[in-house]
């Protein structure tokens, strides 16, 4: 009877060992990915259903392994919500530690320098990985739910590329790019000179709008600004084009005509004086610097050269300006004969 008790004990112990060695080798050994996998843990999901999830994507082998090494380790609930990318070459013991980590998938969304708050809701309701609380909620709406001081929310978000997690809303998208914004916004009021014309942040931030929209140019960001505030300082309306196909919203087809720029709406600078009433675009850093820190040349005028680089002609006197439109028209001519031959 002894040998037989002892028999089984020894059999035990070499089962045990046995097992041992085997959960050890697999718990070491790769995951079954010829390729990467992207999987979600949704939120409340056990570890056990997370590896059944994953052995019917055929990325797991043995669940009833990787569920009891969760449970002995104490990782069992410590599972993250989440959207996680398992790579080739990955073990079970990566896995629970990478699926317990938070480190998720992160998404981007990238808002560009110069577009509106219309063309940013639209790049928003593109991307699937948001949630859209924000579906026919309107603008003023929106200025008040990221608590603005105005009405409008044109211009108050950030233009650079924000990541985010699946599952995040596009309201709290703008919750980031409104930060973003009012943190560059300070560092340039902050920077600005004693005799600065602007009396507040609000003003800087209309303003390098519209030196967003005048110029794409580094280059030009501070003379477009010494422009426009000169201007403003001897009582000059800005007659600022962008400004006008602002105002003009979906009736602009394109083509901006001289009608267009005697018909008066608020954002009209050729008809009105001084800023128009909100920005109209959403600028980026350099043009929130430069419309702090405005060049100190004499131009008051500026056009287009036609070389299709985006570039100006800066002129100090009307005449001046004359002959730099007439040079842009004639270029202008000249580009359209090299592209008709």
């Amino acid at each position: 009877m002894m040998r037989i008790l002892a028999a089984l004990v020894l059999f035990l112990v070499m089962l045990s060992v046995a097992t041992n060695l085997a959960v050890g080798r697999y718990l070491d050994g790769p995951l079954p990915l010829a390729e990467p996998v992207t999987y979600e843990i949704p939120p409340g999901r056990s570890l056990s259903g997370v590896a059944s999830d994953l052995a019917r994507l055929g990325a797991l082998e043995h669940p009833r392994w990787f569920s009891w090494y969760g449970r002995l380790s104490g990782n069992a609930a410590r599972l993250k919500a989440g959207e996680y990318r398992l790579e080739p070459g990955l073990t079970p013991r990566d896995l629970l530690s990478h699926l317990t980590s938070g480190d998720v998938v992160l998404h981007s969304v990238t808002v560009v320098e110069g577009r509106t708050f219309a063309d940013l809701l639209q790049t928003l309701a593109a991307q699937p990985t948001l949630v859209h609380e924000l579906d026919g909620t309107s603008p003023a709406e929106i200025a008040a739910l990221l608590e603005l001081p105005v009405e409008s929310p044109e211009g108050w978000f950030l233009p650079e590329t924000y990541l985010f997690p699946r599952g995040t809303s596009d309201l709290d998208l703008l919750r980031q790019g409104r930060d973003a914004l009012l943190k560059a916004l300070d560092e340039a009021w902050q920077a600005r000179s004693s005799d600065a014309l602007l009396t507040t942040p609000y003003e800087v931030l209309i303003l390098a709008s519209i030196i967003e929209k005048e110029t794409a140019l580094d280059s030009e960001r501070q003379r477009v600004a010494g422009v426009m505030t000169r201007r403003l300082q001897r009582g000059m309306r800005l007659q600022a084009d962008p400004t006008v196909i602002y105002g003009l919203g979906d009736a602009f087809d394109g083509d901006l005509r001289r009608r267009d720029l005697t018909r008066d709406t608020p954002y009209n600078t050729y008809t009105r004086a001084g800023l128009p009433p909100t920005p109209i675009a959403m600028p980026g850093r350099a043009s929130l610097m430069a419309a702090v820190d405005p060049s100190e040349e004499e131009a008051l005028f500026y056009v287009a050269t036609g070389e299709g680089d985006g570039s100006h002609y800066f002129s100090a006197t009307l005449p001046e300006h004359n002959q730099a439109v007439a040079r842009y028209l004639a270029r202008l001519r000249e580009r359209r004969r090299e592209q008709s031959k």
